[in-house]
């Protein structure tokens, strides 16, 4: 027995206001006889299997936040080619105004 009529799909049509043939209703009754089928089928395949969203268990791995001293203004521009009031200095690239 089909899981959806040719009615049942007359009905979807007429609810989501498609007009559709009859060569495309018995077409589209049986595309979604046949979808619902497999879903049935995958349905009873994996019913004792728990909902996952990945089939690897996966686990969130971090470090502790540990605070650490960083470079001093100094140390950090040591290696500018250019250096002005303790900012790297680079090439202008738009005009005075903008």
């Amino acid at each position: 027995m089909p899981a959806i009529s040719r009615d049942e799909v007359a009905h979807l049509a007429r609810l989501s206001r498609l007009a559709l043939t009859d060569e495309e209703l018995d077409r589209y009754a049986g595309q979604l006889d046949s979808i619902l089928s497999h879903v049935q089928v995958i349905s009873e395949v994996a019913a004792d299997v728990p909902a996952t969203a990945s089939p690897n268990p996966t686990t969130n791995i971090t470090r502790p936040d540990v605070i650490t001293p960083g470079l001093t203004p100094e140390q950090a521009l040591s290696g500018a080619p250019a250096v002005e009031d303790q900012r790297f200095m680079v090439p202008q690239i738009l005009g005075e105004g903008e």
